[in-house]
């Protein structure tokens, strides 16, 4: 019988996604099965988002045979997707889960994904990096903890996604000064009220970055500023694994197992060492032998099931001797301020967000709080603007005029670098998923410094609204972009894996997805996670070479 390396090098090229614009196959080909069951692939990848599916590519292209294993569809943005807000909420993963804390965190939409590609089908396409600082927070302002890589370790490889996706901006002054791919795009009136606010108070802002080529790239139309990049973008002008990466790791050979949810890892407690995963799929439970199995469920799934994997060996879960699995889980805090304004803004008109700052993101020693927040427009859907007003307690006839109102607000959002907190964290509740299995349980709760932040950042997008004109503004809190949970650390005792994404304790074992970072900075993650996996796979390669 062929070897799988030489079944994946003779159907390669017929996996390729035309260049035609079509994506009619796309679907058709992800379900088809490369590798029988008992097969032994090379690496199992448990997630297809921003971490699971560029590893996935990249491990492909490497010659590995690779299995990508979600617990979501494998969409189509053809048939999937639709001009509709209400209509888009399956993109989030909305299973059970509890939460908890002084502070509890809402989950679903803006901070989950479901189906291939991940919560980056859903994301705003803002992609900046993490700076320097962020890789040093306890060494530099006695906060958070300090990264076992640098911001050197990363550099090259955001180059990488920022040449794949590719990213249009304006040359970026903070953090590494760098420039980015493509020109920035034009502005709408919510990002010209955003500059305008900021111009007269002497702040300084950028347009872009965003994974949104200016133009036709590939077989992606340009983008037309319809306003549904945080519903999915149906045109695919907006970058996400879904129309980037995975056909690419489908054209080299990877196969994608679509709405199989991964139930546990399997190791072998006596050589300490995995030997594949089990899942569901279509109500049967299934196994995957691997030489490697990759975690890449994100903040709440990734901790979820390396506690549900635990044995003999490990009674309390893979990488959990130490008991740091599901600590430290982040959020950002997000507030947002809208403004209304006499002229018409249209704030829905372009892909949020159009203008952004980070003259606010480092620690200032003349504040009482450490690290800091950036500050960008965003354009909030009816919907979700409704929201906005009902907490103000506007509801009934006011609520309708407010409504009606929509074409005159512009809307300003930050991403405030909230701390990370031992007691912040993931565990296993009573209470069992459709599928009998234990749901996960967030406990979350804001320190000082935290609400400190949030406070800052409201003022100062307050500020920027009123200098644009704004004739009233209103304000609401929020949350955004969870990470850790599975803390990247130089010892065991501080964390879950080590500095090239291997668990501690468990040999073949790697985590590569947002769960890893030990603090999440003033920026979007999508870009970092994408980095990081870029990396974990040249490592990966290294370790592989050697063994």
């Amino acid at each position: 019988m062929d070897s799988l390396r030489e079944v994946r090098r003779r159907n390669a090229s017929a996996w390729l996604i035309p260049n035609d614009g079509s994506r009619t196959n796309h679907r058709l080909r992800a379900d088809m099965r490369r590798y029988h069951a008992d097969d032994e692939v090379d690496v199992a990848i448990v997630g297809a988002g921003a971490g699971g599916a560029t590893l996935g590519q990249r491990l492909a292209r490497a010659g590995w045979t690779v299995v990508l294993i979600d617990a979501g569809p494998f969409w189509n943005p053809d048939t999937d997707w639709v001009s509709d807000e209400r209509g888009s909420h399956g993109l989030y993963w909305t299973e059970p889960r509890q939460i908890g804390g002084a502070n509890p965190v809402p989950l679903g939409s803006n901070n989950s994904g479901r189906g291939v590609g991940g919560s980056m089908v859903h994301y705003a396409g803002y992609t900046p990096r993490f700076h320097p600082s962020d890789f040093r927070t306890h060494s530099l302002d006695g906060v958070g903890a300090d990264w076992p890589i640098s911001y050197g370790d990363l550099r090259g490889y955001y180059e990488q996604i920022e040449a794949e996706l590719p990213v249009a901006g304006q040359d970026w002054p903070w953090g590494d000064p760098h420039a980015y791919p493509h020109s920035p795009h034009p502005v709408s009136g919510n990002g010209l009220v955003a500059l305008r606010g900021a111009r007269r108070l002497g702040i300084q802002m950028r347009v872009g970055p965003v994974a949104i080529p200016n133009g036709r790239f590939g077989n992606r139309p340009h983008c037309i500023y319809r306003g549904f990049c945080i519903q999915g973008c149906k045109v695919n002008a907006k970058a996400s694994p879904l129309i980037t990466h995975i056909p690419d790791a489908l054209a080299h050979g990877a196969e994608i197992r679509p709405d199989s949810h991964v139930t546990r890892v399997l190791v072998d407690d006596r050589q300490r060492r995995v030997t594949g995963v089990e899942y569901l799929h279509d109500g049967t439970l299934h196994r995957q032998r691997a030489q490697a199995v990759v975690v890449a469920g994100y903040a709440i799934e990734t901790p979820r099931l390396l506690m549900l994997s635990a044995t003999d060996g490990y009674p309390e879960g893979l990488g959990n001797e130490h008991d740091q699995l599901g600590r430290n889980v982040m959020v950002q805090g997000a507030p947002q301020v809208a403004g209304r304004f006499g002229d018409e803004i249209r704030m829905y008109k372009a892909p949020p967000p159009e203008a952004s700052t980070e003259q606010f993101y480092e620690t200032d020693p003349t504040k009482p709080y450490r690290r800091g927040f950036s500050v960008q427009n965003v354009s909030p859907l009816p919907i979700t603007w409704s929201e906005h007003v009902a907490a103000q307690g506007h509801w009934g006839q006011t609520l309708r005029e407010y409504m009606r109102d929509y074409i005159h607000w512009a809307t300003l959002g930050a991403l405030c670098e909230l701390l990370p907190q031992p007691d912040n964290r993931v565990t296993l509740a009573d209470e069992k998923d459709r599928h009998g299995l234990p749901v996960a349980h967030f406990s979350y709760s804001q320190c000082d410094n935290d609400k400190s932040l949030i406070t800052a950042a409201t003022q100062v997008m307050s500020d920027m609204l009123r200098a644009a004109g704004a004739e009233e503004v209103i304000a609401i809190e929020r949350y955004a972009h969870l990470v850790g949970g599975a803390r990247m650390a130089s010892r065991p005792e501080d964390g879950v894996i080590d500095s090239e994404h291997r668990v501690f304790g468990v040999d073949r074992l790697y985590v590569v997805d947002g769960s890893v970072m030990p603090t999440q900075g003033a920026a979007n993650p999508a870009l970092t996670i994408m980095a990081l996996a870029a990396r974990a796979a040249d490592r990966m390669g290294s370790h592989a070479a050697r063994s």
